[in-house]
This record gives structure tokens, C-alpha cells and sequence, in this order.
């Protein structure tokens, strides 16, 4: 799994994570504790993610599994007319083994920047 991490200064890391089964089960608007990816001393907020084959995870969706509902606009609607609806495949508002990228933000920094925290892991590596 990828998970994101959108700073405030509008920056991004991505963080590759290979089982993280404390953050399952949890929701996007969740926050959870950063040292469960290596980020010790951040708290961070499910923005959103999406799965292996691209559908989405869409907030107002309950549950982990993929859905088609009709929907007229965010996520998994891109451009379209005023009142136009259509029917999407989009997945639930739970993060489950099948989500490959999650997205985050960052609520309440840490000591140390992100860089520096991930440059560390990767020469530890």
C-alpha cells in the first residue's frame, strides 16, 4: 500500500507500506497516530485513497466494498453539466486490504520534517 502525506505547505511524500493493520477499519476523516507508518509524533487525517484497479474510496459510501451508485458530483465524477448524474463504480469510506493508495494530511506535526524522517529510513535500509 501508498499511502500520501499532503503537508501543510502544500507539499506531498509518499510513504510505501508494506502491512499496516492498525489503520484498517478505520474511515476517511479518521486521524490516526503517524508513528504507524514511521512518522513518530504526527497525526494524520484519511483524506480519501483508492484500489488496485483505480475506483475510488468515496466519503458518503458506507462499507469497504465496491458499489455503482448513481452520483452528480466529487469523487469518481470528472466534468459534467449541470444536474447530469451518472452511475459510477466508486468503493466505500473504509479502509480495507483491497485500498492500494491511501491519501492523508498531516493535523499535527511532528518534530522533525517528513524528508528528513523518511531519508533516515532509507539509509537505515
Amino acid at each position: 500500500m501508498f499511502v500520501t502525506v499532503a503537508q501543510e505547505d502544500g507539499s506531498t511524500a509518499q510513504i510505501q507500506v508494506e502491512e499496516a493493520p492498525r489503520i484498517h477499519d478505520k474511515q476517511i476523516g479518521d486521524e490516526f497516530d503517524g508513528g504507524i507508518l514511521g512518522l513518530d509524533g504526527y497525526t494524520l487525517e484519511i483524506t480519501g485513497g483508492s484500489d488496485a484497479d483505480g475506483f475510488p474510496m468515496r466519503p458518503t459510501i458506507e462499507g469497504e466494498e465496491r458499489r455503482r451508485v448513481l452520483i452528480e458530483q466529487g469523487p469518481g465524477v470528472e466534468g459534467n453539466e449541470d444536474g447530469e448524474r451518472r452511475r459510477k463504480t466508486v468503493r466505500g469510506n473504509v479502509v480495507s486490504d483491497e485500498i492500494e493508495q491511501l491519501n492523508t494530511k498531516v493535523v499535527e506535526p511532528g518534530d522533525h520534517e517528513i524528508e528528513e524522517v523518511l531519508a533516515e529510513d532509507e539509509e537505515q535500509e
